[in-house]
């Protein structure tokens, strides 16, 4: 596996790259948002800022459909970064659309089964100022709706629109899941890249992407373990760091798991809309009749989007072909289809049960919330005395000597599936 790179290579490595595209006088900086905090974008935006200094006007956070982030969590990610250059990305409202792509393409990739053109979205901010140079900036890691995380995800999601958001998360979940995630090319991203080709090369798009090796434990999931840095205008970049995200990111297992606990940071998760990682990222590893037990000292709502949080409350996180018929006779959900995708990503498909053990704050959602969107409830304090974080080591457990479990300290890093499910 690649050495860990040190801060002063990771920073030398950029410079150079900025150094490469010449002076710049007019720069937007687009890094994730808090959810990747652990991609160490923070670190280099900071970076690029120092670099750029008073020619750096605004960062434009890729919120997609997350909160915005409070003065809190942008001191915490981007430390010196002036507060004043912070720009909130408004997913439903603060868009423009660019051009679409055409519903035979849309076809084509979705082998027929869905048919709709998709709009080309982005914040207004990326196509009515005047910039030379907009720096994409973020994490590269197997993902649910694209396959691959980031490259011009994070500019036609990241900062897109509530149609072109909604339509890409259901066509990745229509297509499935499973057939996508750990892969580069696929229906989702196949999308972009018509959206990059024909409408993107009007913007002076630079990326910066990391990819990031698994923590071993939650406490060092706090320390970013850079293993690549990959930059370019192009697609070449994003395959390169796809191929070393593939290695350090991935998990095959020789056998399904019978029981996995997963911790979720409560600075970090929420949300089951940020915390069900815990669920598409190892549902290919889980086993028939399994249980999958996910530690959420954090967790105080469904979605982070007030609407998204009531169609989840609504529906409930149920098996596929219960929510493509709740797509087709409700009106609600058809128009917010990424609430649709996410109940689909979030779901057993009946196969597994998922027993979630959020915080015990006033806030925090009960029982009965939890159990009627589907999920089995556990008292937090009973399982953290059973499965401490702190006393378990990333991968197998063996607990009192006969219970055998897999431990997954932080479930946004990585993909774990077996091999029977994976081909």
């Amino acid at each position: 596996m690649p050495e860990i790179m040190s801060p002063a290579e990771i920073k030398e490595l950029l410079f150079k790259e900025l150094d490469s595209l010449g002076k710049r006088s007019r720069v937007l900086v687009i890094p994730p948002d808090y959810t990747r905090y652990h991609s160490y974008s923070g670190q280099l935006t900071e970076w690029i800022w120092e670099y750029y200094g008073e020619a750096v006007k605004a960062i434009l956070p890729a919120l997609g459909t997350h909160s915005p982030m409070t003065e809190k969590q942008i001191s915490h990610m981007f430390g010196t970064v002036p507060p004043d250059l912070f720009r909130i990305h408004d997913w439903r409202n603060d868009v423009v659309t660019m051009g679409q792509v055409p519903a035979e393409f849309v076809e084509e990739v979705t082998e027929g089964k869905l048919n709709f053109p998709w709009p080309v979205q982005v914040n207004r901010i990326l196509v009515e100022d005047e910039w030379d140079l907009i720096l994409s900036v973020g994490q590269v890691v197997p993902h649910e709706v694209v396959g691959m995380a980031n490259h011009n995800k994070n500019i036609f999601v990241g900062t897109g629109g509530s149609e072109g958001i909604n339509k890409s998360h259901y066509v990745g979940a229509v297509y499935g899941m499973e057939r996508m995630m750990g892969r580069a090319d696929t229906p989702v991203r196949q999308l972009f890249d018509y959206a990059s080709d024909h409408y993107g090369v009007k913007l002076p798009i630079f990326y910066v992407l990391t990819v990031v090796g698994q923590s071993s434990t939650p406490e060092d999931s706090l320390k970013q373990s850079v293993k690549g840095l990959f930059c370019g205008a192009g697609k070449e970049c994003f395959l390169e760091a796809s191929k070393l995200a593939l290695k350090e990111n991935f998990t095959m297992l020789e056998k399904p798991l019978k029981k996995v606990v997963v911790f979720l940071d409560p600075d970090e998760f929420k949300s089951t809309w940020l915390g069900n990682k815990s669920i598409y990222r190892s549902r290919m590893a889980m086993a028939d009749d399994g249980e999958l037990i996910v530690l959420a000292p954090g967790l105080v709502e469904f979605g982070e989007d007030p609407e998204i949080d009531r169609l989840i409350r609504k529906y409930g996180y149920r098996t596929t072909p219960e929510i493509l018929e709740f797509v087709n006779n409700n009106e609600d959900l058809k128009n917010n289809l990424s609430a649709a995708a996410h109940l689909i990503h979030g779901t057993s498909e009946g196969r597994f049960k998922i027993r979630y053990c959020p915080g015990k704050e006033k806030h925090n959602l009960s029982r009965k919330a939890i159990e009627d969107v589907g999920f089995e409830w556990g008292d937090l304090d009973d399982y953290l005395r059973r499965y401490s974080p702190a006393d378990l080591q990333p991968g197998f457990n063996t607990i009192d000597e006969d219970e055998l479990i897999y431990f997954i300290p932080n479930p946004a890093m990585g993909l774990w599936t077996s091999k029977e499910r994976f081909e």
